[in-house]
């Protein structure tokens, strides 16, 4: 390439010079140089002057031409001159630099030398620069291969650090698990120790490996003396929980959970051992518990308060006392045996804590079975929850707590077997219903399953109880002795009364239950007290007294059951229409007893055609005695009606409201009395006897007033 351009330059140099020296015999030649006409050429053809013409019409110079009408032929000999001078020009513009290019041309040389060694020079590194790429690549290979074996070894080595720290029993290891004590140390030694058992036996390259043959036995030894070690501990804990006044919760909660680890390592390496802590943690919980379960129980005995007995029925007189019977109060006075009062509280209070025994006791109270019923239930519901939690966390099954409340529910269920057969508090034994339901609703709220079907099993029991006993109510009233029970009195019953108390207990109680079967049984209930309080009103001598008593029981029953819920439902609709039925009748009873003449003429003749001249027709006469009867006496007869309602009705509303039916009633019958005189041939004769409807009605709202 260098030789090339080399080359290039010397004939580029000798070419100069050759210029140079023809240079005046070039320009001589030059200026003999003519262009003469061609006149004689045939070839020329003028054909698309025109359009060229056209075409260039609106260039400058051909426009100048034109214009100044300079010949064409003169014009190119002119620029052909120009060409020439121009061309003169150049050369010897080119020959006064030839020195110059002398000069460039020794440079050019001189560069052409320095590339050339430089060529010989590069090309030398050449060769070296690819001696050294081969080398690098071997190097490179070798690299690889080197790093390929170090990964492999890492691998290797981490591999074997791994086995080798799996399967090494430090000594530190041996020194903690012979002389130290169990302590949170010990708890992280027990826990690599694991760890290393587990590695052996579970990796079955292990168990072929030469090292495991001189670690297993010590290993082995080392499982044994931890397990022996552990089960001395753990029991000793568990020991410590049959000592008197202990609270069994807080020692699980802060020593024995510390500790749960221990139980874990036992299930796996020391299954034999597991068992018996098992077993031994079972058997001292359900001695403790059941023993705390007991003695909770015989102190709530001394608390009971009997409410009722076999003999405290609806039906039953117990107002006189046999021979050998117990003195007692009279019933009737003892409203707490059927009336709910503030029993009813203890709903209100599910949730309280448990009755503590030896406080109530100071205070010398006695409480109803209920209470205690529902203190030994949350008692239950608490300590259950505490420990199904605790052997959940501890032991990891569940199964364990029935183990060990199998004796605790035996206790109980041997109380309450004892209890529930001498129970004849029905309103009693419906808040026990209702108290085990929203127990089972708290258990449920609480998501602990462990009590579901003790509960189901104490519900199951007491609804049997409670229909036998709410059955023998129903007899009591079918069967009841209505000569014993009778009293010469038309106020309410007694039995009455207790059976509204008893019927609005138990709505109320069942308002939120919604038990159906109740319902059902208090109609049967509500048939057999209405025919009791039918039969009792037939011994009453008169029918005005059979009326008022009824009037007046059935009065006091809605009274009750209205004080049970708002609704009231279909045995107060049923009593409020017997209510309403009696009251009419006995309203005709009074007005017939004062007003009788009056009240039969209406009924019977009042209707009839005055102006009729049948034998039958009403006469002045006729109606003259009836006129002058009422005229004379109303007032007085009225004021009688009013005694005779104040004392017949123990409710002075209800009277109230019966003496203003029977005077609304006995202005009806005197009014269609006046219509009828007003049709009589001579009537109007009697109208100065006659009193007037506006003095009735005054004397009524005079009564109103006093209501």
């Amino acid at each position: 390439m260098a030789e090339g351009t080399t080359n290039k330059l010397v004939h580029s140099f000798d070419v100069t010079n050759d210029v140079k020296k023809s240079l005046f015999d070039l320009g001589a030649f030059v200026g003999d140089l003519s262009v003469e006409e061609d006149t004689n050429n045939d070839d020329i053809s003028l054909e698309g002057l025109e359009q060229e013409l056209d075409e260039c019409k609106d260039d400058d110079v051909v426009l100048n031409i034109l214009s100044e009408g300079t010949k064409l032929r003169e014009y190119t000999k002119g620029v052909e001159n120009n060409l020439r001078q121009v061309e003169l020009d150049s050369i010897q513009d080119y020959i006064n630099e030839s020195d110059n290019l002398v000069s460039l041309h020794d440079q050019i040389r001189d560069c052409d030398n320095i590339l050339s060694q430089m060529e010989t020079l590069l090309g030398g590194f050449q060769a070296e620069i690819g001696s050294i790429s081969s080398d690098i690549k071997v190097l490179q290979e070798k690299s690889m291969d080197m790093g390929l074996k170090l990964k492999n070894r890492k691998v290797a080595e981490s591999r074997l650090a791994k086995f080798v720290e799996d399967i090494i029993v430090p000594p530190r290891m041996i020194d903690i698990i012979v002389d130290g004590e169990v302590n949170d140390e010990f708890m992280r030694t027990l826990e690599i120790m694991s760890k290393k058992l587990k590695f052996v036996e579970v990796d079955p390259m292990v168990k072929t490996s030469v090292a495991l043959k001189d670690v297993l036995p010590e290993l082995e030894r080392l499982r044994q003396k931890a397990v022996s070690k552990v089960f001395e501990f753990i029991v000793q804990k568990l020991y410590a929980l049959r000592k008197p006044k202990t609270n069994i919760q807080i020692l699980q909660q802060s020593v024995l959970l510390k500790y749960r680890y221990i139980i874990s390592f036992l299930k796996e390496h020391g299954k034999e051992v597991y068992t018996e802590v098992h077993a031994a943690y079972v058997d001292t919980m359900n001695k403790v518990l059941s023993a705390h379960f007991r003695a909770y129980i015989q102190a709530l005995e001394k608390l009971q308060l009997d409410i009722a007995t076999s003999s405290d029925l609806l039906g039953v007189d117990t107002r006189s006392s046999g021979l050998f019977s117990r003195g007692r109060e009279p019933l009737k006075n003892r409203s707490a045996v059927f009336a709910l009062g503030e029993r009813t509280n203890i709903l209100k209070e599910i949730d309280e804590p448990a009755l503590i025994p030896h406080i109530a006791e100071a205070s010398s109270r006695k409480y109803p079975y209920e209470l205690l019923f529902r203190s030994l239930h949350k008692l239950l519901m608490d300590t259950a929850s505490s420990e199904y939690l605790f052997c959940d966390d501890f032991f990891g099954e569940e199964s364990i707590f029935y183990e060990i409340f199998a004796g605790p529910f035996a206790v109980i269920d041997e109380h309450f077997n004892t209890i529930l057969p001498n129970c004849f508090d029905a309103i009693g034994l419906m808040l026990m219903i209702r108290i085990i339901h929203l127990h089972q609703l708290i258990m449920s709220r609480r998501r602990i399953p462990c009590l579901d079907s003790y509960l189901d099993k104490v519900n199951i029991s007491l609804w049997p109880r409670f229909k036998m006993v709410f059955d023998m109510h129903l007899s009591s009233l079918r069967n009841a002795n209505v000569k014993a029970l009778w009293e010469d009195d038309v106020h309410p019953h007694y039995v009455m009364r207790r059976y509204a108390e008893f019927t609005a207990s138990l709505i109320h109680l069942n308002v939120e239950f919604g038990h159906g079967q109740i319902e059902l049984n208090l109609e049967r209930l509500r048939m057999a007290a209405n025919d009791l309080l039918v039969k009792l009103a037939q011994m009453f001598p008169k029918p005005k007294l059979q009326t008022v008593f009824l009037i007046n029981n059935y009065d006091m029953t809605i009274a009750v059951l209205k004080e049970a819920g708002p609704e009231g439902g279909k045995i107060q609709l049923h009593f409020e229409e017997l209510l309403k039925n009696y009251t009419a009748i006995f309203v005709e009873e009074l007005l017939l007893e004062h007003f009788s003449d009056l009240i039969k003429f209406v009924k019977t003749r009042a209707s009839e055609d005055t102006t009729s001249s049948s034998e039958r027709a009403i006469t002045v006469s006729e109606v003259e005695p009836l006129v002058k009867d009422f005229g004379s006496r109303w007032k007085a007869a009225i004021e009688l009606m009013h005694n005779d309602v104040i004392t017949s009705f123990s409710n002075f509303l209800c009277g109230m409201d019966i003496l203003r039916a029977a005077l609304t009633q006995l202005l009806l019958y005197y009014t269609r009395l006046s219509d009828c005189i007003k049709r009589i041939v001579g009537g109007s004769s009697l109208n100065k006897d006659l009193v007037s409807i506006s003095s009735i009605m005054y004397e009524i709202r005079k009564y109103s007033r006093t209501f």
